[in-house]
């Protein structure tokens, strides 16, 4: 065994993330040779080159013992280092007949309406099933900006988050768009359907956002140095403990809404990871009698969940074209698994004006 082996304990830790980055977690045991922290972890993951460390914890993706730190910093024993990497790249993305449901298509761009359950690019170890999959099968004109290991690719949605998304078709396409989204230019509408009652019509919630303390997959408010991340809310219908909201963000981090809805008590429905809940049809009733379609009309019994991913939907997108500058409006209508939602939630759980 090595001296690098031997200087990390057995509480290390490596997950991996739906977007294919990889969170490691080391213990320092014993102290390595060259105590300073890029060089120990350009020799630790020999994948990654020196600079692109360097790049990684200038941007804050390593931490040592919670605490950003610069790449002159020397390690001390016991110290915790945390690191989030980045997909390695692949020569090749194997093309699959994976669904693809095309709102608009010219020769710069394809705008899809992205299904549930799908991941937009291969990830670490996993380089089937996902929607650069299917890009690549539909289409040898793609964009190289990011890379062989994200084709087209200029923005993301979230696994199991539905709707609007945009890919590039040749490079310049690309970095304009990639601009656009930097600059905030484009504008985006979600819909989500959330837990509980909202007392105000629209809002704001302006709260930071960085990695999660203790899980590294998941995000959370970071008062101590998360990033701005600003969304705009407003309701569209209340129900009995559910409500209907509009989402417009104006930054692009990850799981920011669902972290920010979570944050002001308003978590979407079924994002367990968020505080959201699975909910049967029975718990959506609240002790009403269930009609006999629902119990027996083939499409779940009483005890079936009746969302099984978080209830969260990108409606609309708008974009000025990367080539001829025009404003451009796509819209994709609500997924079937949401629109039954809404449908259970105006059959039981209507409020009922009262009587004056």
């Amino acid at each position: 065994m090595t001296e690098q082996d031997t200087s990390i304990d057995q509480e290390d830790q490596s997950i991996e993330d739906e977007d294919g980055a990889q969170h490691e977690s080391l213990t320092i045991k014993r102290l390595p040779e060259n105590r300073r922290i890029d060089k120990y972890l350009s020799g630790r993951f020999p994948n990654f080159s020196r600079a692109l460390i360097q790049r990684l914890i200038r941007e804050e993706a390593v931490t040592v013992n919670d605490q950003p730190i610069k790449c002159s910093y020397q390690l001390c024993l016991r110290d915790r280092v945390d690191l989030i990497l980045p997909p390695l790249a692949t020569n090749e993305i194997p093309p699959e007949d994976i669904p693809l449901e095309i709102i608009y298509e010219d020769e710069h761009i394809l705008v899809l309406n992205k299904q549930a359950n799908l991941l937009v690019h291969p990830a670490r170890g996993n380089k089937g099933g996902t929607l650069v999959n299917g890009l690549v099968r539909y289409s040898n004109s793609l964009s190289k900006v990011n890379g062989d290991f994200r084709p087209g690719i200029v923005h993301r949605l979230d696994r199991n988050t539905t709707g609007v998304i945009i890919t590039a078709k040749s490079d310049t396409a690309h970095w304009r768009l990639a601009y656009q989204f930097e600059h905030r230019q484009t504008r985006k509408v979600y819909v989500a359907l959330v837990h509980g009652t909202i007392e105000l019509d629209a809002d704001v919630i302006s709260l930071p956002l960085g990695r999660h303390w203790r899980v590294r997959e998941k995000y959370a408010v970071r008062m101590d140095g998360g990033k701005e991340a600003v969304t705009a809310y407003q309701l569209e219908k209340q129900y009995r403990g559910y409500a209907s909201v509009k989402l417009m963000p104006k930054t692009g981090r990850t799981h920011q809404l669902r972290v920010h809805l979570s944050a002001i008590k308003h978590p979407i429905v079924a994002d367990t990871v968020y505080g959201g809940k699975m909910m049967t049809l029975e718990q959506l009733a609240g002790g009403e009698a269930l009609p006999q379609e629902d119990e027996a009309g083939g499409r779940f019994g009483p005890d079936d969940f009746v969302i099984g991913r978080q209830a969260l939907h990108a409606a609309e997108l708008y974009i000025h074209h990367p080539i001829s500058g025009k404003e451009m409006h796509f819209e994709a209508p609500l997924p079937e698994d949401m629109r039954l939602l809404v449908e259970l939630l105006e059959r039981y759980r209507q409020i009922v004006p009262k009587c004056v």
